[in-house]
């Protein structure tokens, strides 16, 4: 008898410790379902760097991991992961491969993304991290449409 009521203590201990897990949001749980258009960049050196039109540089979280993206004149999807508050991870995207104009900022988002190390969600604003204090990327949410 005092065998089985173990069992059941444990059962019950293992439901409410899994139960509470799963209520608990994920890491980066704030970035999911969202989307953003690029603001400015600023440099490790405050070099800033805005573009003429930031709807044409986008980022979708999905729910699932999976971002889609507008890099100027390409589109692309990847991944994302964040599992530790404010961390955040690229994993190779996926693009087309149209040429950009002149003055695009596309060929230094896509050699910066996979440097992204963390996030900060502030006054309604993204902003994306690069490793080794290279500089920052700041979003806004995108306009309705």
């Amino acid at each position: 008898m005092a065998n089985s009521l173990s069992i059941v203590t444990l059962a019950i201990g293992l439901f409410a410790a899994t139960a509470a897990r799963a209520a608990e949001p994920a890491a980066g749980a704030g970035l999911g379902g969202t989307s953003w258009q690029l603001v400015q960049f600023v440099g490790g050196d405050d070099t800033k760097i805005k573009p003429d039109d930031g709807s044409r540089y986008t980022l979708q979280f999905m729910t699932d991991g999976k971002v889609a993206a507008r890099i100027d004149c390409n589109r692309g999807n990847g991944s994302w992961e964040s599992k530790k508050p404010s961390e955040l991870l690229f994993g190779p995207m996926a693009t087309t491969r149209a040429m950009c104009p002149p003055g695009s900022m596309h060929d230094r988002i896509m050699k910066d993304l996979p440097h992204v190390r963390s996030y900060v969600l502030k006054d309604g604003h993204l902003f994306l991290s690069l490793m080794a204090d290279a500089g920052i990327y700041e979003f806004e949410p995108t306009a309705a449409k």
